[in-house]
């Protein structure tokens, strides 16, 4: 089961003081383990991508991190220079003052054009940072993830006051179907957290615990 769950994870840094030797660990990890990808701010996509050339791990970034409040265009030029960087999925953060404020038409141009931007090119995630969201405003967002055409749904940056949770993701599930997937990200530290978010519907997990989740240990520290 680690092994399986272990090519379901988006191995991650995101914190403000990573550095180059960080970087060069965490690819390589991600190498030796098989990861799915690895998850890091835009300036270190080009260097994850010479690491990772040939090995089949894909590079993913943020986009409009950690707040989602920054424009829509803005979103779509962080797309579009982080995919000529090497990068092969994009986790955008969702405009949750407009999902807040009911401005549905706001939220779906916000994530239409990170599509746009990636189509063709990178795979594309709406992070919701459930723990600021009702459970309505939720649903909503992944409605409109549907409606926009994003790949997958997401629970959390880490950045926030909460992280992803069993509840969260099922509801994300239920809601989305099968016509999108589901990442729970945030707060996921070992086997025993990974296996719960699967079960409760997660098809990938971002963590910073990555080796750990699968050699079955356990560690306190987050992204």
């Amino acid at each position: 089961m680690s092994k399986s769950i272990g090519s379901m994870i988006d191995h991650t840094v995101l914190k403000a003081d990573t550095n180059e030797a960080q970087i060069v660990k965490l690819c390589e990890e991600a190498r030796d383990y098989r990861f799915a990808s690895v998850c890091v701010n835009p300036t270190w996509v080009k260097k994850s991508a010479e690491l990772l050339a040939g090995s089949g791990v894909d590079v993913c970034t943020v986009v409009g991190f950690p707040l989602g409040a920054s424009t829509p265009e803005t979103k779509a030029f962080e797309t579009t220079n982080a995919i000529e960087n090497g990068a092969t999925e994009i986790d955008m953060v969702l405009n949750i003052g407009a999902l807040k404020d009911n401005n549905d038409s706001l939220v779906k141009e916000d994530m239409v054009a990170v599509v746009k931007a990636a189509k063709g090119k990178a795979l594309t995630k709406v992070i919701l940072e459930t723990c600021l969201l009702t459970d309505e405003e939720k649903i909503r967002a992944c409605e409109i993830a549907l409606e926009a055409g994003l790949d997958y749904v997401k629970t959390s940056t880490g950045f926030s006051t909460g992280n992803a949770t069993v509840e969260d993701v099922a509801l994300m599930r239920k809601t989305v179907g099968n016509k999108a997937g589901v990442k729970a990200s945030g707060g996921v530290r070992s086997l025993e957290d990974a296996k719960a978010m699967v079960d409760a519907g997660a098809t990938r997990i971002g963590a910073s615990a990555g080796v750990a989740i699968v050699d079955g240990e356990k560690v306190e520290s987050d992204y």
